[in-house]
């Protein structure tokens, strides 16, 4: 979707173009028109998303000091957090929608002819307007059925909540209209919407008789389709979307209002409001300097040894990601410290992106990841266990990359690299301290009781703007409102991936799918074992295809209760299939974690193909020792 940066130039500056002819000067001023009403859009959703987020903040923040400190709770804190959220979730996503965030797998696109590019670009779009259009009449329809209901605390109509989703779809769908109008590519925009028009029609034709095909309509929509529109190049988000729709459309004689309601349940999970909060946090401990100072105190340790510097890596990537809940921030936050030193050391670009991806992928079990966050929130499973669970995990795997580290630099010169003294390692730890201290600061506030999962990371926001102003003395206002934004972008994309996934599953579990499954796995030879292997190798598929947490949410609550009865830990069949997963989605061709890992660090994806293959089999051998040992998961509930 196109961006305006800035406001149009007046309209009036279209008189200029009058000696080109008419034509060509009606056409400047219908474009200038719509470009303008889309920046009028965008300025408003982002600020409203921004207000939310920080809104969010000081409302779940007051709630804790008012029961921890005055022991006063506030009984409507909650149910007004969880209003505000289904807001943040549908104008958050609206503003991914504008800026082109939400999550699409482009591997495939990306090598074809740039002919071919603009049209499934163009056809992307086509198609998720069509997914608009198909739920902004139902979207209405839910939220006039919830007028029915008042809210315990506030006492106003559920009708102002569910509102959001409504406005959230024809606001995607307005800012969808207009990119399609202002392209300048009009026969891609024919072409895709003759080309969806088809696809449509032809379901609606042999619509009688597809519901005799029975479960053989689940290949079709949800293996061929989806397939089809991910391959293509559609948001992830709308694929799933459009597939479920279609499925409940013409195979069944369910309302697809159905969905809608699904999607309602999906997001609004209190505990899912941990997502922007710690992404938040994410981007403010690079902002303060709080990831720099760690990084600094552990390249003083380590920077003196072979391989140190990837030591550094490692090892900063797992203390980052103990305070944020966002990957692409850990990223963001450590390798523009590391790579230029490690670069003068005479590391290749390759080995430094396939080990910040290997790293990426190594992380995704520590808390508060925003994948252990989601698993819980869709399985039932404790969120204070997956805490406690993954912290060992991910110490494995970060051990197993340190041996091929180890490996790779071991005859590494270090002729020209001093040795820092005692002195200059003391005072860099000092300076880390406070950095070092917020993810304790962190667990000890969920283990002691003092807030919950999703309140502890409004504990951390406060935490590190206090130490940015005081401590490090970095903390530009000027920076606030975009961070805001983002947070709301990135968490308006995930969310609206949760809701879609999970109406899909929904209409998976209705279809009887589920039971097949259970009695499928649970007839596997050889037991748990197995069926652990069988999950981790699908989940490295699924992760690579679909993405992390698509993946989890959709298939996590079929999974969970089949591995519950073959006699595996919640906990551990939890920290295996976000393991395998995470090796899926930072692994090339597809894994879009690791395209993420490439543009963060500014290197071209061919150069980390070569060298990322040993980190993939280094990670694969911790995943074994995870799978084989329990206690590495579980030893510490």
């Amino acid at each position: 979707m196109q961006i305006l940066q800035h406001a149009p130039e007046p309209l009036l500056s279209v008189v200029a173009h009058e000696a080109a002819g008419p034509h060509i000067a009606r056409e400047v001023s219908s474009n200038r028109l719509l470009g303008f009403a889309d920046w009028i859009i965008g300025a408003g959703v982002e600020a409203c998303a921004a207000a939310l987020v920080a809104a969010e903040v000081v409302v779940l923040f007051v709630g804790v000091i008012s029961r921890y400190v005055f022991h006063s709770p506030i009984v409507w804190s909650d149910e007004l957090a969880s209003f505000l959220f289904l807001w943040l979730a549908m104008l958050g996503s609206v503003v991914a929608y504008r800026n082109a965030e939400h999550m699409r797998m482009t591997a495939l696109v990306s090598k074809s002819s740039v002919r071919a590019q603009i049209f499934f670009d163009v056809l992307a779009g086509v198609a998720s307007v069509a997914f608009l259009l198909l739920l902004i009449g139902p979207a209405f329809e839910f939220a006039l059925e919830e007028r029915m209901i008042t809210t315990p605390a506030l006492e106003i109509s559920g009708a102002w909540r569910a509102s959001a989703l409504p406005v959230g779809l024809g606001l995607m769908l307005i800012t969808g209209l207009i990119s399609l109008l202002r392209s300048p590519h009009y026969l891609a925009v024919l072409s895709a919407i003759l080309t969806t028009a088809l696809i449509v029609g032809a379901l609606y034709t042999v619509g009688g008789v597809l519901p005799k095909f029975g479960n053989y309509n689940l290949l079709i929509f949800f293996v061929f389709a989806v397939g089809a529109l991910v391959f293509a190049g559609v948001p992830i988000a709308f694929a799933f979307g459009l597939a479920t729709v279609g499925y409940i459309a013409l195979t069944t004689h369910v309302p697809t209002l159905v969905v809608i309601g699904r999607m309602d349940e999906g997001m609004s999970h209190l505990i899912l409001l941990a997502v922007p909060l710690f992404v938040f946090l994410g981007l403010l401990i690079e902002m303060t300097g709080m990831a720099r100072a760690m990084v600094g105190f552990l390249a003083n340790l380590l920077g003196h040894v072979r391989g140190g510097l990837s030591y550094v890596l490692v090892g900063a990537m797992y203390l980052v990601s103990g305070i944020s809940g966002s990957k692409a921030a850990d990223m963001a936050a450590v390798a523009p410290v590391l790579f230029p030193e490690m670069r003068q050391r005479g590391a290749k670009d390759g080995d430094l992106v396939a080990l910040l991806s290997a790293t990426g992928a190594q992380t995704e079990t520590i808390p508060p990841s925003i994948v252990l966050i989601t698993i819980g929130s869709v399985t039932g499973v404790s969120i204070s266990a997956l805490f406690t669970g993954g912290l060992l995990p991910g110490l494995v795997l970060g051990i197993t990359l340190c041996c091929l580290v180890w490996w790779r630099y071991r005859r590494e010169d270090l002729s020209s690299v001093q040795r820092p003294s005692r002195r200059v390692i003391l005072r860099s730890m000092v300076i880390a301290f406070p950095a070092l201290l917020l993810p304790f600061v962190i667990r000890a506030a969920v283990v002691e009781g003092i807030a919950t999962a999703t309140e502890v990371s409004t504990i951390g926001i406060f935490y590190a703007i206090a130490v940015g102003i005081l401590v490090y003395r970095q903390f530009p206002l000027n920076r606030i409102y975009p961070m805001l934004v983002t947070t709301a972008g990135l968490s308006g994309a995930i969310l609206l991936i949760i809701g879609a996934a999970t109406g899909m599953a929904w209409a998976l579990t209705q279809s009887g799918f589920s039971a097949t499954l259970a009695a499928t796995l649970k007839g596997l030879p050889g037991g748990a074992p197995v069926f652990l292997i069988v999950s981790a190798a699908a989940f490295i598929v699924l992760g690579s295809v679909l993405e992390g947490i698509p993946a989890i949410v959709l298939f996590g609550p079929l999974m969970f209760p089949i591995a519950r009865q073959v006699g595996v830990h919640e906990v551990h069949y939890a920290m295996v299939v976000i393991l395998a997963m995470g090796i899926g989605l930072f692994a090339p061709p597809f894994g879009v974690g690791y395209y993420a890992a490439c543009a963060i660090s500014r290197i071209h994806p061919d150069e980390g193909i070569k060298p990322i293959v040993g980190y993939i089999i280094a990670l694969i051998v911790g995943l074994a020792i995870v799978i084989a040992i329990p206690w590495v998961s579980i030893g510490f509930l």
